[in-house]
């Protein structure tokens, strides 16, 4: 009874927005517009999506637990105003028919709680990029631009020499040829859980490199703080969260959320049985 109840209260508060009864303006650009601002400019881009709102509120994801220095941090950097920085959330302020059912009932259940959070820090006399721009598959109900987008994408690391940074068990690129456009390919390998803790850390290994390398981060909530930081230390940075998963899963057609064998692959033996002595030969840095 209560799922019911509650998802009848999240619908009731969407329509009472969307018809404009109630009031609160967040403006986010398209997919296209985002990707087309990263391939154009040399801007950095930080992504929130649903985890980081609700650690905003206080409350623990799987992989990382709240504090209340984590919460203010997110909440400043969400607020950041530095058009060099593109601050990216999800385009769920307008029709959520572009996405798929389950998708529609979570994003509605999502803004009867965490709508405050959008409407007391996000500027409403800004747009903001789309983070949707690493969920380009699976939650969308209409994926006929999906190709194109994910190689448009790929297209902004082109001929690029690349820093991945990212959990053990990510293996961005491996398997496929998400990266395949890059001219070179180092990695630095943080924690899978609780990688906040170790943020200044990994930042010393990655200020080791010069400033014309790009950096490409997965790290979960530890993303934004590190991206914020080597922003601020000059290189450009892309916050890709899960965009190798979500490629995985447009590769395969999947209709559900699959799991991905090479999330289960940890340490260096299990590496090399797998046969990702190319994987490994990238690894720089290991701080976990």
């Amino acid at each position: 009874m209560k799922k019911a109840v509650k998802k009848i209260l999240a619908q009731a508060d969407y329509l009472l927005y969307r018809i404009g009864i109630k009031k609160g303006v967040v403006r986010v650009d398209t997919i296209d517009e985002t990707i087309e601002e990263l391939l154009h400019t040399q801007k950095s881009i930080v992504r929130f999506g649903d985890g980081e709102i609700t650690m905003i509120r206080g409350r623990d994801l799987a992989f990382q637990k709240v504090n209340p220095e984590i919460s203010a941090g997110l909440k400043r950097i969400l607020e950041y105003d530095d058009d060099r920085l593109i601050v990216a959330i999800p385009d769920i302020f307008g029709d959520l028919r572009i996405y798929r059912k389950d998708s529609r009932y979570f994003w509605k259940d999502h803004l009867l709680f965490s709508r405050k959070v959008y409407l007391e820090s996000c500027n409403d006399k800004r747009k903001y990029g789309n983070a949707y721009i690493s969920r380009f598959y699976y939650p969308m109900e209409d994926k006929s631009k999906c190709a194109e987008w994910i190689e448009s994408i790929k297209q902004i690391w082109k001929d690029k020499d690349v820093v991945v940074v990212e959990g053990e068990r990510t293996h961005n690129g491996v398997g496929n040829d998400l990266l395949s456009t890059a001219k070179s390919i180092e990695r630095i390998i943080g924690p899978s859980t609780q990688a906040y803790a170790k943020v200044d850390e990994i930042l010393e290994c990655c200020k080791t490199y010069p400033k014309d390398k790009l950096f490409l981060i997965s790290l979960g909530i530890a993303a934004k703080f590190l991206t914020e930081k080597l922003f601020l230390e000059g290189y450009r940075v892309l916050d890709i969260g899960h965009l190798d998963m979500e490629y995985e899963w447009y590769l395969s057609k999947a209709q559900s959320k699959e799991s991905i064998p090479k999330h289960d692959v940890i340490g260096e033996e299990a590496n090399r049985n797998a046969g990702y002595q190319e994987y490994l030969s990238q690894i720089k840095h290991r701080v976990i």
